[in-house]
């Protein structure tokens, strides 16, 4: 069996639990798109997890339980005549198609901001009354900035280059220094906000994803202060009854491991 037909004959596997589930499975027959939501969200959280751990066995089953989701609402979806998920499938595909007309049609590209400029231009096209339109509400502050930040590049509301971008953080900085010296709470945080988002700005034109590199440093500080811990715990000393020299110490020593 080629390739091709090994994995239409699993998603079709995956489809034929997912009917028997829903007509079978007590906890799967009281579940709708209001209930799956916030597991959806979970779900893809998770698989972000493993993305960034270049944990490879566990991408491949975070993709299985995203995919389930995928699955899961397409069935919803068909019991109320509303769509299934052929209708997905080909909706993604005619979407692509119209989105690469350097592929499906006749138009020339050089490069990678070519298409993406394309992409956007094209989407107003299809009745889009803002390029913004595209970043979801409920994003984390930080994702919908750097999101923010690509959609009105793709249009070429942009800097020019990175230096341009970097005195622009240095400003925002110095913004927010005159604020935090004055005080005003309501100004502090308008203008951390604004430095926040001037380097978001800087990553991209670094090509660093932002969320990508906090989430590593997240990790990173997470690592060292439970080495930190376990430390602590081996002397019977409270972390709070350490002084933070005895502490800088572990810490040290946690930045070479």
């Amino acid at each position: 069996m080629n390739s091709r037909a090994k994995q239409l004959k699993a998603f079709d596997r995956l489809l034929t639990i997912m009917d028997e589930l829903r007509e079978q499975c007590p906890w799967d027959k009281k579940q709708t798109m209001q209930t799956l939501r916030h597991l959806t969200i979970e779900e893809t959280y998770e698989l972000g997890d493993a993305i960034l751990d270049d944990d490879l066995e566990e991408v491949k089953k975070e993709l299985g339980d995203v995919l389930l989701h995928i699955v899961f609402y397409s069935k919803i979806g068909s019991e109320t005549n509303d769509f299934d998920i052929a209708d997905v499938c080909n909706n993604i595909c005619k979407k692509l198609i119209n989105r690469h007309p350097h592929i499906y049609g006749d138009v020339k590209v050089n490069n990678e901001d070519d298409v993406k400029r394309n992409w956007e231009s094209l989407k107003l096209k299809e009745g889009k009354k803002s390029v913004l339109e595209g970043v979801p509400l409920s994003l984390p502050a930080l994702v919908k900035a750097n999101r923010i930040q690509e959609k009105v590049a793709g249009v070429g509301f942009d800097w020019e280059e990175p230096n341009q971008v970097w005195e622009k953080v240095e400003e925002e900085l110095n913004e927010f220094k005159t604020e935090v010296d004055s005080g005003n709470q309501d100004k502090m945080e308008s203008e951390f906000g604004d430095v926040m988002f001037s380097l978001v700005n800087y990553a991209r034109f670094l090509k660093i994803n932002p969320e990508n590199a906090l989430e590593r440093t997240n990790k990173k500080f997470s690592k060292r202060f439970q080495y930190l811990e376990n430390k602590a715990k081996t002397l019977n000393k409270p972390l709070s009854d350490m002084t933070l020299s005895e502490m800088d110490v572990f810490w040290e020593e946690a930045k070479n491991l």
